[in-house]
């Protein structure tokens, strides 16, 4: 009978940093006294938001961690106002202010008659006063009183691309005031960016024509 002897090696410590099962447990860094989270960088000595790692940084707990924040401007006492009478206003309002300034501008052209009236009246064009050359809007009034009187070949005379143009803006501006004011849905009338910038070379063209002291283009000059 032989006697088995059983030699228990040495228990091999467990040291604090290999993460053994009887290291004790280390303590985190102390949280700050000013209550600021350990994992948050210290504020920018010029940021104006407290806890703020830098300036423009998100504020604390911002839903959008990307984005930066800034302040936003309090509107002056004016925007205020308006936008305060804006949301107070009845939905007709602004279309009838619009129309108020259409009608004035018609009422001016026919009780000024500016088919009759001095070149130098009040109110006068400053470029055709002192040049003598037609400016891209000289005969628009004269243009609108002929048109007003169903005169269309004499409006066209003296401004052809605004008698072009207003049956255009006229279904704009009904189609927008309709909208507005009473719930409208008259059809789109879609302008691409490529129209209007053809809209805007014809003009040129056109004021430069005008001016031109060749015949035909004498004809053209208001």
């Amino acid at each position: 009978m032989s006697d088995v002897t059983s030699v228990d090696g040495p228990a091999s410590p467990s040291h604090p940093q290999t993460g053994g099962l009887d290291a004790p447990p280390q303590a985190g860094p102390a949280a700050p006294a000013d209550g600021r989270p350990t994992d948050q960088a210290p504020p920018h000595p010029g940021s104006p938001y407290p806890g703020s790692p830098h300036p423009g940084a998100p504020y604390p707990g911002s839903p959008y961690p990307g984005a930066a924040a800034y302040p936003v401007a309090e509107p002056d006492r004016l925007t205020r106002f308006v936008v305060r009478l804006y949301d107070r206003s009845p939905r007709w309002a602004v279309p009838l202010a619009a129309l108020g300034c259409v009608a004035a501008g018609i009422g001016y052209a026919l009780i000024s008659d500016p088919t009759r009236s001095a070149p130098d009246a009040a109110p006068t064009c400053l470029l055709k006063l002192t040049t003598g050359l037609d400016c891209p809007g000289c005969g628009g009034t004269r243009a609108l009183w002929y048109v007003l009187h169903g005169d269309l070949p004499a409006a066209a005379r003296h401004h052809f691309l605004f008698v072009f143009a207003l049956p255009f803006l006229a279904y704009l501006f009904v189609a927008w005031a309709g909208k507005q004011a009473f719930g409208w849905r008259l059809p789109e009338l879609r302008i691409s960016s490529r129209a209007i910038g053809v809209f805007l070379a014809a003009w040129l063209a056109f004021t430069i024509l005008r001016n031109l002291p060749w015949a035909p283009f004498t004809s053209l000059y208001v």
